[in-house]
């Protein structure tokens, strides 16, 4: 969306020039073709609207766990590598190289000289060293992405190019910590990391492509360019995530140009939108799976239990009858309409190296006559009136936490409650606007659940271990659903020392086949990135990967740090209307359309995650 804004400035950006100033070699960026953007010609500066459905969780890079927060946080800090929008092979983030001792137990950084906090200070070895350190020494700063320190011996910065890390053993994510380096001079003087949510000072110090300038809860949250960013600053004069707790009233908004970017469509809106003029649909293969999960006794690691969860889900049997009776192929041609793969693992397709299929014999079709089987064999006998009957000889009805802003979890509820009804078995769908009060509680009996997965698999592998559950019933812990198996913690060991690519794939994949037959969690489909933007107002923009990628929760700040307004474009340009992708290092220039692609968090209790 182009608002009024203070008049200013406008700094020279030829896009050839910035592109060649920011070293990513054989990288590429998607530019698409556009219109005139009607910017207001007294405003001075544009704006990049971005419409959300999800609440920020917190603005702590130490606790937030929800995609909308974390993608935020990937905008105002950095990591100390990042991942190539080309194909997600690492590159240098904060640290610019990096190496490890013959025995792997101790890695080194080289930090880059030209990376300043958007206060006007250094970053340096000694930032990262004390964030490390936070999250090692204090469990509340560990909450978010304590599964990459928890083998962490000693952190230390020799000085302020050289960061060191000693490990208690291999550890395979050396190369992909996405943790973001905070500014110690700041934090260091929170007391209380549990409640400090990073949220009463504005401008928050980072030094990401975009500092932080402004928030409201379910509202909105603004950025401004960091002028000072070592790869260049982004090209919009402000981005801002606007809050729409309504789907519809979002893709009216875009409609209307009053925001200039729409993640996560409906098909119908997709469809309906692709008709529009100045309007630009992705429909891209995404990272995110889709998934039923089924509450296995919320435990602490005190050994307590707490929850209401219906205990007959504590059987293997029931678990194995609801899974038997869930219809992969109609949700993905009914409710998904075709946008979307039909699931099986816990990983993507698109993670090549780790999808995870299971074998004919293992694979849980849709088979209603062997779930009614099953259940008659475990002794869940119906009643007269065909009502299913638990072990107590109370009939069977579960709860499934719904959230009430996802049109798929309300679809995929209907069919469940028709195929289970089949069954005896009774359904009563809990849609909430956040389901994250009863999810940490233990108080539900099966929810919607869906992560986005990193190109290394460690994080959305971790929150089913043991060590991720709370504390104790009255702390939180990184856990997703309260899963905790001792063989799947073993393998999860083991691929976390594996250093051998293919060696610790294989380890992946025997990961996934676990967590399938376990049947804590049923992956029904992978949905297809379904997007939209306004070319009137976004002349180009990053998709990750550069072949059919998605543009909204990237593993980095690709899309909103490249975007550029039509009207900028134009100007230089000289107004041309043209697309091109610019292959930096071939210097390949290509005309290429978006709507050519092909079709193919962390833990925030249950809403949309990373």
């Amino acid at each position: 969306m182009v608002t009024k804004v203070p008049p200013r400035p406008a700094p020279a950006r030829r896009a050839l020039r910035l592109l060649l100033a920011t070293g990513l070699a054989g990288t590429s960026l998607v530019v698409l073709p556009g219109t005139a953007q009607a910017e207001d010609e007294k405003s001075g500066g544009t704006t990049l609207t971005v419409a959300v459905s999800q609440s920020i969780d917190s603005l702590s890079p130490f606790l937030a766990q929800k995609l909308t927060s974390t993608s935020i946080h990937r905008l105002a800090y950095e990591y100390l590598t990042n991942y190539d929008p080309k194909d997600a092979h690492t590159i240098p983030g904060l640290a610019t190289a990096w190496t490890s001792s013959a025995d792997k137990l101790t890695w080194t950084y080289t930090i880059r000289k030209d990376s300043t906090w958007s206060d006007g200070q250094q970053a340096t070895a000694e930032d990262a060293a004390w964030t490390f350190n936070k999250m090692m020494t204090d469990p509340n700063a560990a909450t978010a992405n304590g599964s990459f320190t928890a083998n962490f011996a000693q952190v230390t910065a020799p000085d302020p190019q050289t960061l060191v890390i000693k490990l208690k053993k291999p550890q395979a994510t050396m190369t992909a910590l996405d943790v973001p380096i905070v500014p110690k001079h700041v934090w260091e003087k929170v007391t209380d990391f549990s409640k400090f949510n990073n949220d009463k000072q504005f401008p928050i110090v980072g030094n990401g492509p975009f500092v932080i300038t402004d928030f409201k809860v379910d509202q909105y949250i603004k950025l401004k360019p960091n002028k000072k960013f070592w790869r260049g600053a982004p090209k919009f004069d402000e981005l801002v995530f606007k809050y729409y707790k309504d789907g519809d009233a979002a893709v009216a908004a875009l409609q209307k140009g009053e925001v200039s970017f729409v993640p996560n469509l409906t098909p119908a809106q997709a469809a309906a939108l692709k008709t529009q003029k100045n309007i630009k649909v992705n429909d891209a293969p995404g990272r995110r799976f889709y998934a039923l999960a089924t509450n296995p006794g919320a435990k602490a690691q005190d050994g307590r239990t707490f929850g209401n969860g219906n205990k007959a889900l504590l059987d293997p049997e029931v678990r194995k009858a609801l899974f038997l009776a869930v219809d992969r192929t109609t949700l993905v041609d009914k409710v998904f309409q075709g946008h979307a793969v039909e699931g099986e693992g816990y990983i993507p397709p698109r993670f090549g190296s780790y999808f995870w299929k299971p074998e004919a014999a293992q694979k849980r079709a849709y088979d209603p006559a062997e779930a009614e089987k099953v259940l008659d064999a475990a002794g869940y006998k119906k009643n007269a009136a065909g009502k299913r009957l638990g072990k107590d000889g109370k009939p069977l009805d579960f709860r499934i936490l719904c959230h009430a802003t996802d049109p798929n979890d309300k679809a995929v509820g209907k069919y469940l409650q028709e195929w289970w009804g089949k069954l005896g078995i009774g359904l009563k769908v809990e849609c909430l606007d956040s389901v994250s009060d009863p999810w940490v509680k233990g108080d539900y009996d099966l929810a919607f659940d869906g992560w986005s997965v990193n190109p290394d698999p460690d994080y959305v592998l971790s929150i089913h271990t043991c060590g991720t559950l709370p504390a104790t019933p009255k702390d939180s812990g990184a856990t997703d659903n309260f899963i905790c198996d001792k063989e799947f913690d073993g393998l999860y060991a083991q691929q976390a020392v594996e250093y051998d690519a293919a060696k610790r794939a294989d380890l992946v994949k025997r990961m996934q086949s676990r967590l399938y037959d376990t049947g804590y969690m049923n992956v029904m489909a992978y949905p297809n990135a379904l997007e939209a933007y306004r070319t009137d107002q976004i002349k180009s923009i990053t998709t990750m990967p550069e072949a059919a990628g998605n543009l909204w929760g990237q593993d980095g700040y690709w899309s909103w740090w490249s975007a550029v307004p039509t009207a900028q474009a134009e100007d230089s340009d000289g107004g041309s209307s043209t697309g091109v992708i610019i292959g930096i290092a071939a210097a390949v220039i290509v005309v290429l359309g978006l709507g050519a692609f092909l079709g193919l968090r962390r833990r925030s209790t249950a809403d949309d995650r990373e």
